[in-house]
């Protein structure tokens, strides 16, 4: 157990591509956590896709050993966050677990609207920062520049930051001495009753659960039972370790310190995130405050494209759940796709994200329906509904008033694209907050309903400032809105699978492109289609797709044109009655097409 004037404990914060997980890497190089021969680019980071993507996706823990200048040794507990909007609940409980934070920005860069959300949420836990520039070898680097900006948007005295390049080591040597002297070392009894918070689990086909915990007061030895408070679960504790990144086991963990426990626990739902950890004979008395679940935000059907394969889905999924707790589904059926799960994910990238590992790790093909929010339905009784699916939503008659979710989103952008990101924020009912401006840039606060950002926002937001504006944003809560649900109609008949909930004055363009989508993508039939988008009984828009048709005056020459007059009547009852008991095929990929959301 080592003295905890000699802990320090850290996470690094910063915007997406700002650099967080090569300095862990060089962090961990430097400090001998592996040798020459075992590094790779991205060691924390292990999952394919987040290799792939450069993104991080699962928070990581590491703990290193430094001799400092002064000769004394030093125990350094790295976390490593992501920096994407979709898991700043990951970032959130990670800084709930250490006293410090290094703050890297990106000198060419400079502050990134990410940057300002997660150090927002640092200096909220008290923590010490030190700000941090990196990349300061490339030549586009404007170290003074960005240190103003710092001050000015954030508010930090930036005049002690450390100017480093993690890709080639310039500067890390200063940063691990600034981690020494100017962090704080956690404080914590060690010999009152165990208490520790529960900062991530996860499943290992091997050991069960592995539990990663932050001890604040006692001790956590191998052998000892302990209690999750949350749940009142016991468990008998098999074996104590410590990430270097490899695992190490340890005799035991004492205050301060972050490692880990497995004990035969089976399912990572019975390890709640925030949960307190405390002994079962000697229980701590009061339980930490836990950090708040994280919310699924966005909702969209997954169906598998081979019927077949509902069962390998329903399996994958359960596997995926054991990692990650923020996921979670339920089973629905529809007319048009079969059996399939409502999934609800924490935004776009978390749902890409989980459709991706789904397809790559299990093989399964899927069709994800158009994503959607949960919308609160007053109804006439008094009742309140959560609406997760358009099709389950009540008749219009029952309905009191719809509220929807709404989001704060901050944007960060060049002074040049000002009026593109106005307009989009306009076309999608937002109400513009603030306005305010840090160097050449300016920093957009809109209010912005979720339901309008999660199509295709954040792709238009890049496209029209050609990738320079930075995107985050927060829930603020439920406002009534004008808002029904359009149906589209296929030889009469409702696709459920289509059904959206759209606000009113957006409904009629909305549906057109809709069914100007859907003619292109149906194959024409031996009869002519009309394909209508519908507001309860009220039609907005329609295209119709034309019949397939045979010349069957192809044997007349001559004689009376009452013969061909005949045929072609005939033709036309035979059309009319096989509309009639005809079904329309719609093809699994014009579903995914249409799906899909437009341009405009």
């Amino acid at each position: 157990m080592t003295d905890t004037s000699h802990i320090r404990n850290f996470s690094i914060v910063a915007h997406i591509d700002h650099g967080k997980s090569t300095l862990a890497d060089r962090l961990i190089q430097v400090c001998g956590g592996l040798t020459e021969r075992e590094m790779k680019e991205q060691v924390l980071d292990s999952m394919d896709i987040e290799r792939e993507r450069g993104i991080t996706v699962k928070a990581q823990t590491v703990r290193l050993d430094y001799t400092a200048d002064n000769g004394e040794t030093y125990e350094l507990n790295l976390i490593d966050t992501p920096g994407h909007v979709d898991f700043a609940y990951e970032v959130n409980r990670s800084l709930a677990a250490v006293e410090g934070s290094l703050l890297v920005v990106d000198a060419a860069q400079g502050v990134e609207a990410q940057t300002l959300a997660n150090v927002y949420q640092a200096i909220d836990n008290n923590h010490e920062i030190v700000p941090v520039l990196n990349k300061i070898d490339l030549p586009a680097a404007e170290p003074d520049r960005v240190k103003q900006q710092i001050e000015d948007v954030i508010g930090l005295d930036a005049s002690d930051s450390l100017e480093i390049s993690a890709k080639t080591g310039i500067g890390i040597k200063e940063l691990l001495e600034a981690i020494v002297h100017r962090l704080p070392a956690p404080k914590g009894d060690a010999n009152a009753p165990l208490k520790a918070l529960l900062v991530d689990s996860w499943y290992d086909a091997y050991l069960g659960v592995i539990v990663l915990v932050r001890i604040i007061d006692g001790k956590l030895k191998k052998g000892m039972r302990i209690k999750l408070m949350s749940t009142d679960a016991n468990y008998l504790v098999d074996r104590v370790g410590v990430f270097r990144p490899k695992q190490e086991m340890v005799g035991e963990l004492g205050p301060g310190e972050i490692g880990f426990l497995t004990a035969a626990i089976k399912e990572v739902a019975d390890t709640r995130v925030g949960d307190t950890v405390t002994e079962e004979k000697r229980e701590c008395v009061k339980a930490l405050p836990g950090f708040k679940p994280a919310q699924p935000v966005v909702f969209a059907g997954f169906f598998p494209v081979d019927t077949a394969e509902f069962e390998d889905l329903r399996d994958a999924m359960g596997k995926l759940r054991l990692n990650d707790a923020s996921f979670s589904f339920e089973m629905e059926t529809s007319a048009a796709l079969g059996f399939g799960f409502r999934c609800g994910f924490l935004g776009l990238l978390h749902l890409e994200i989980i459709r991706d590992r789904l397809e790559r790790e299990f093989n399964i093909e899927l069709i994800t329906t158009a994503p959607s929010v949960i919308y609160h339905i007053n109804l006439t009784k008094g009742d309140m509904l959560e609406l997760h699916n358009p099709a389950d939503m009540p008749e219009p008659h029952y309905i009191d008033t719809i509220e929807e979710p709404w989001i704060k989103a901050t944007i960060l952008v060049p002074d040049e694209y000002l009026g593109a990101i106005l307009k989009l924020c306009e076309d999608r009912r937002g109400r513009q907050i603030e306005l305010t401006y840090a160097g050449s840039r300016a920093m957009v606060v809109y209010a912005l309903p979720l339901n309008e950002v999660v199509f295709d926002f954040y792709d238009r937001l890049k496209s029209v400032t050609r990738g320079y504006a930075s995107f985050d944003y927060q829930m603020v809560g439920y406002e009534p809105g004008d808002l029904v649900r359009m149906q589209i109609l296929v030889n009469d008949e409702p696709v459920d699978a289509l059904a959206t909930i759209v606000h009113r004055g957006r409904a009629e363009q909305r549906g057109r492109v809709m069914c100007e989508k859907l003619k292109d993508l149906i194959p024409r039939h031996m009869f002519k289609i009309p394909i209508q988008a519908a507001i309860g009984g009220r039609i907005i828009a329609r295209e119709t797709i034309s019949a397939l048709r045979k010349d069957v005056t192809a044997k007349c020459y001559g004689g009376d044109a009452t013969r061909k007059r005949k045929l072609l009547d005939k033709q036309k009852e035979g059309k009319k009655k096989m509309r009639q008991f005809g079904r329309v095929e719609i093809p699994q990929d014009a579903f995914i097409s249409a799906l899909k959301m437009d341009e405009n």
